[in-house]
């Protein structure tokens, strides 16, 4: 890895609600295993699931610790809309291509919110709907045929022209798209549940390890830690997130510094449906309820420059997140109770990369970038152990390192 970062600062909302501790060990010899997987946050969490129910001998290491990296700072609105429009994603890869991603995303997300069901894993799942606001990037006559265009694709979409948003949700914008079927939770409890369900399967945890060297053959792969145990394994995953290691290729990538705040809990106050809330800007601002009544609002991204800068910038990006959720619904009390920075990638497509690496079939990558981070884990989990089971998965190709 070239640089370790910092992936977050300051106070994410979920530290107010206790998640189970997942207990790790120490790696003091070598060992072996089917896959290996580097990184214990959300991706690895759902790989470690998905293989250990396959059958598969799993071992994870993290060199912070289960959940430390980025999945305690995000926001946790889980949708299957991408964060690039349909219609802008067609002219990118071509329509058929497109309609392809949003369908599998909204059924990667529909997987997901069964297994979360099947496994009891109680993180304050809830089915939400969503609006997606007109802004700079999409007007309303765009919104309109973004909606159009979802509607032809088979994903349900209705177009709400100023007056019904009005209406119905209280907002003052001149269109939004109203969608169904997403989720809002808490990515502390669903991370620590998929773990913890691996463990039960005789999956291997072991924190502080950190993956320093990798050698791969055709018949294997042997990653050296940095305290001298050696991990031979069938296949490596890796899970690192927006920390890649050097084997990964970095074409289309890039990190991005978003912030978010979190209000005291207002029940009376949450606009109805607690629709998960995001705007066809760039950047954009997005916001959700928790089950508690609390209001979660990001946005005010940057390219990310380099830690410091980014923290010294959270006061100002706070009052400024306060007064753009002031703005949209002006009875809420917007004083931030909670106020965090994390980094995340970015692709131009706003589609994840997954897959085999280049030369290493069995190296593989899970880079769920963009706003969809938790469907794009949902996905990869379910290519990369079709992958490693011998299968092909009909998608592969829209998410791979050479599509």
């Amino acid at each position: 890895m070239p640089r370790q970062l910092d992936l977050r600062s300051g106070k994410p909302v979920w530290s107010a609600y206790r998640s189970p501790a997942v207990p790790a060990e120490r790696l003091t010899r070598d060992a072996k295993t089917d896959v290996l997987i580097v990184g214990m946050g959300i991706s690895g969490a759902m790989m470690a699931e998905a293989l250990t129910r396959d059958g598969h001998a799993v071992i994870c290491i993290d060199r912070r610790g289960p959940l430390q990296g980025s999945t305690a700072a995000t926001t946790a609105l889980v949708a299957f809309e991408i964060d690039q429009p349909l219609t802008r994603l067609s002219r990118m890869i071509g329509g058929d291509a497109a309609r392809q991603a949003w369908i599998r995303s909204r059924l990667s997300l529909l997987n997901l919110r069964g297994r979360i069901a099947e496994l009891d894993i109680r993180c304050r799942s809830a089915e939400t709907p969503s609006l997606y606001l007109a802004g700079n990037r999409l007007d309303a006559p765009e919104l309109r045929s973004e909606a159009e265009a979802r509607r032809e694709a088979g994903i349900g979409a209705s177009f709400l022209p100023r007056k019904k948003l009005r209406e119905d949700f209280g907002i003052e914008r001149a269109a939004a798209i109203l969608s169904h079927g997403n989720l809002a939770l808490d990515p502390r409890k669903l991370t620590s549940g998929l773990l913890m369900r691996a463990l039960q399967r005789k999956g291997r945890l072991y924190a502080p390890a950190e993956a320093t060297a990798i050698e791969d053959t055709r018949l294997g792969v042997t990653v050296a830690t940095r305290h001298g145990p050696r991990i031979h394994a069938r296949h490596l995953v890796l899970a690192t997130g927006y920390e890649l290691l050097d084997i990964v290729p970095r074409t289309g990538h890039r990190i991005i510094s978003t912030w978010a705040i979190a209000t005291r809990s207002q029940p009376e106050k949450i606009w109805p449906l607690a629709a998960l809330i995001w705007e066809a800007s760039d950047p954009y601002l997005y916001l959700r309820a928790t089950s508690d009544g609390r209001v979660i609002c990001g946005g005010e991204d940057e390219e990310f420059t380099d830690e410091e800068r980014r923290d010294a910038l959270t006061a100002q990006k706070t009052d400024r997140l306060e007064e753009k959720l002031g703005r949209i619904f002006p009875r809420l009390d917007t004083t931030a109770e909670f106020a965090w920075t994390g980094s995340f990638g970015a692709t131009d497509t706003g589609l994840p990369i997954i897959g085999s690496l280049p030369g290493h079939p069995r190296v593989h990558a899970v880079m769920g970038y963009g706003g969809n981070g938790i469907t794009f884990s949902q996905i990869a989990s379910e290519i990369v152990s079709a992958s490693i089971a011998g299968k092909e998965d009909a998608d592969a190709s829209l998410f791979a390192f050479k599509r």
